[in-house]
């Protein structure tokens, strides 16, 4: 069946609310929400394949560990298992921290609501939590309820609530709070849902200090987040006796925007959020509370739950539900701390580079391009950020190369090396890791083995064979004199007697090297130090020519002139294995004994 021409005749388009002067689009968060954990309630109720006893029990522990201080447990009298578990949690000593409180939910349905209150029976902190859908939509065709009808359920049950709870005195060592869902609320009547909430509210006459929880959830997303917002707001504003209400969200993610939807929620008025560790629930999910959570601490505001180690979270959530966190999650997919892209590479490498040079001060702002989040502070490690392959530039591999062996290559040496990969993703056909990249640069280079050339021996020394004039009556510096290479090379396993003069180290050697028929010039030249105090090694980097022909060289030493030999007879080794049949070089001249 194609999609139809006309959706609008059977889609119609949700009406918006006329809120004159509404003020949430001029406000900020700046505190974190009340939160409320369901992911052992309206998470574990969406599994294919729910969490048994010991899972539910691991998972409660770690979302007490994160920082929740409420945590719905439960739907008690939907099966023996979630009474269980609810009485487990109630009844062993030290699971349940004295600032935890538990909540359990219920239809208003009075046998059922009794079942629910049996499962708390004895908690230090208990949050009883009803719901009634007030939606014609679900009032018509799954209740058969008209708006009195409602009304009056709401009501009688929220009595015989609060005579089973906080007016029973045989629950006087429960501190009992209660919440109350308009179900299906962001489709239902605003001016009906305060009519319900009013009488709701003076049936368990709440107090500033024990304010009554209204949960107003988009059961389903029906619009655009700014008219979930809209409606908080004429809530807010339109409910008597504010300051004994604590007005909760529970957006639900049908349109890919209950994330968007909690925010501007709360900039409209809310207190609380109801949601599950990455997004978790019925269809398309709950509202993803890690999400929620980095998104507050990315501006400066401390969520008051800790993500510190994320990988440890996922790996509890991806176990108990089944279900794996998705790539490109938001904070916690493998995929979001990483960068394939060159020029996003490229950038990156520079941000962290002059963070570096700025001291890695956690107390200056956080400015490193494409990453809104110190992967650090949520457990992960740079090495992941930056991922090489076909698609990879210089910058990446740089980066890799730089985390992994510590050199800080020269732009040309990165421009040369990441056509080496290149070449490699492309023989491949995936992705290189920061070990096979390593490896590609260390055999590329040299660094282990030579495959023609080994420096024996060496001594550099002063050429005085053509001393400078003296100036001024005084003998010329030593500094004014050239410099003679006299050494040991061995040449595809044979040894051979060198010697050459030049301004330095490096041209005397490529001088010498003249003599084996191997003419570089020496184009470009750069060393910094690996290390501190005495483990320092110096890394040197030489880019040389021999006609249209230019090579890279890498040499590392802790002694800086064997370094920058080292380079040099790096770069001609990659000079002969780039001449077609790589050939011996064609003098021989042989040994001094």
């Amino acid at each position: 069946m194609p999609m139809l021409k006309e959706p609008w005749k059977k889609y119609p388009k949700f009406q918006p609310l006329d809120l004159p002067n509404r003020q949430w689009p001029s406000k900020t968060i700046d505190k974190a929400p009340r939160w409320l954990s369901t992911d052992l309630r309206d998470g574990n109720q969406s599994l294919v394949d729910p969490m048994d006893g010991e899972q539910k029990w691991r998972y409660f522990q770690m979302l007490v560990k994160l920082g929740y201080k409420e945590i719905e447990v439960s739907f008690p009298s939907a099966s023996d298992t979630d009474f269980e578990f609810t009485r487990r949690l109630v009844t062993t000593p030290g699971i349940v921290p004295d600032d935890v409180a538990l909540q359990v939910l219920s239809p208003c349905r009075k046998e059922l609501i009794r079942r629910t209150v049996d499962s708390l029976k004895g908690a230090k902190k208990a949050i009883l939590h009803l719901y009634l859908a007030t939606s014609p939509c679900f009032q018509q065709i799954v209740f058969n309820m008209n708006n009195d009808q409602s009304k009056a359920l709401a009501v009688e049950c929220t009595k015989y609530a609060r005579s089973i709870t906080k007016d029973d005195p045989s629950q006087k060592d429960t501190e009992w709070s209660y919440e109350f869902s308009p179900e299906t609320f962001s489709d239902s009547s605003p001016d009906f849902v305060l009519e319900v909430c009013e009488a709701v509210k003076a049936a368990w006459e709440p107090s500033e200090e024990k304010p009554i929880i209204f949960n107003l959830p988009a059961t389903v997303e029906m619009s655009t987040p700014n008219v979930y917002a809209d409606q908080i707001e004429y809530f807010c504003r339109n409910i008597s006796e504010r300051e004994k209400i604590c007005v909760s969200l529970h957006p639900h993610n049908d349109r890919g925007c209950a994330v968007a939807a909690a925010e501007l929620a709360q900039m409209a008025g809310a207190d609380r959020v109801e949601g599950t560790l990455f997004g978790n629930g019925e269809r398309t999910g709950n509202v993803d509370l890690v999400t929620l959570a980095l998104n507050l601490y990315t501006q400066g505001v401390p969520p008051n739950i800790d993500f510190s180690d994320i990988n440890s979270v996922i790996d509890v959530v991806e176990k108990s539900n089944k279900i794996p966190v998705h790539p490109r999650a938001p904070y916690g997919g493998q995929l979001v701390v990483c960068a394939f892209s060159g020029s996003h590479q490229d950038a990156i490498k520079k941000g962290f580079r002059l963070r570096e040079q700025n001291g890695n001060n956690d107390d200056e702002p956080w400015r490193i391009p494409y990453l809104p989040l110190d992967p650090q502070d949520i457990g992960r490690t740079y090495e992941a950020i930056i991922r090489v392959n076909s698609q990879s530039g210089k910058g990446g591999v740089a980066w890799i190369i730089q985390r992994t062996l510590e050199l800080d290559m020269p732009r040309g040496l990165q421009v040369a090396f990441s056509k080496i990969v290149q070449k490699e993703t492309d023989a491949l056909g995936r992705e290189l890791q920061p070990t096979e990249i390593k490896n590609l640069f260390v055999n590329a280079y040299h660094l282990e083995k030579n495959p023609r050339f080994h420096l024996i021996d060496y001594d550099i020394t002063t050429d005085r064979s053509a001393p400078a004039a003296p100036t001024d009556g005084k003998t010329a510096s030593n500094k004014d004199l050239k410099r003679r290479f006299d050494g040991v090379i061995e040449v595809d396993g044979k040894e051979h007697r060198l010697q050459g003069v030049g301004n330095g180290a490096v041209s005397s050697l490529a001088n010498a090297l003249k003599s084996l028929n191997i003419h570089l010039d020496v184009d470009d030249y750069k060393e910094h130090a690996i290390g501190r105090g005495s483990d320092v090694k110096a890394a040197t980097f030489i880019e040389c020519s021999t006609g249209s022909n230019k090579v890279w060289g890498v040499g590392i030493h802790q002694d800086v002139v064997q370094a920058t030999l080292t380079a040099l007879l790096s770069a001609a080794s990659s000079f002969l294995s780039s001449r077609p049949g790589t050939p011996t070089p064609s003098a021989e001249p042989k040994l001094d004994s």
